[in-house]
């Protein structure tokens, strides 16, 4: 049986730092503790930078001492995420998990990944490829995953588009060179008029 006691305190312990990490747990539903949405800000220095990522936290009965069951429901771009279901390749969620860790720790180890990729051990053998062969379309692929699925506020991709249509580039090309330039309107602007 989950231990909902110790739950409820990991829970409280991250509303309290939440100042401090920008990590976030809360129950998915008032019914259960067993489900819950965990939160991680994308590091500072990456491409997931300005970006919040939301978790699907599923505790298994035995938990603390079976790791919890983590996936990320924010579409992300990374070699040990799966872009298609979000799946998390992280030691500690599986064979390294100690009834020590908390959902916080474990959090922190997610975010710690986003920042550290592992492209020799992938969840998404598509994505690690292109870190190890073509650096710079990862990043800027990263970069415009984070822009049109991790970020709330930001114009969206189809206004910027939109925008540079209306300052008479086609539309496909408009859209490719923002893509490249990882949702970055001012660069891919440079890059139509240079072009």
């Amino acid at each position: 049986m989950v231990d909902f006691a110790r739950v409820q305190k990991e829970l409280q312990e991250c509303s309290r730092d939440i100042e401090r990490s920008g990590i976030k747990v809360i129950p998915k539903s008032e019914a259960t503790l067993a489900r819950l949405i965990g939160t991680i800000p994308g590091p500072v220095g990456t491409p997931y930078e300005g970006g919040t990522f939301q978790i699907d936290i599923a505790l298994p009965d035995a938990y603390p001492f079976e790791p919890p069951k983590m996936q990320f429901t924010t579409k992300v771009w990374h070699p040990n995420i799966s872009s298609q279901s979000g799946a998390i390749c992280l030691d500690i969620l599986k064979d390294q998990w100690s009834p020590a860790l908390t959902l916080k720790t474990a959090l922190l180890s997610v975010q710690a990944l986003l920042s550290a990729p592992q492209p020799d051990d992938p969840q998404d053998a598509v994505v690690a490829q292109q870190y190890l062969k073509d650096y710079q379309t990862f990043v800027g692929t990263a970069r415009y995953w984070t822009e049109t699925f991790a970020k709330k506020s930001s114009l969206g991709i189809v206004e910027k588009v939109q925008k540079l249509v209306e300052m008479g580039f086609p539309e496909a090309q408009a859209r490719s060179t923002l893509e490249a330039a990882g949702g970055d309107e001012n660069l891919a602007l440079e890059k139509l008029c240079s072009g």
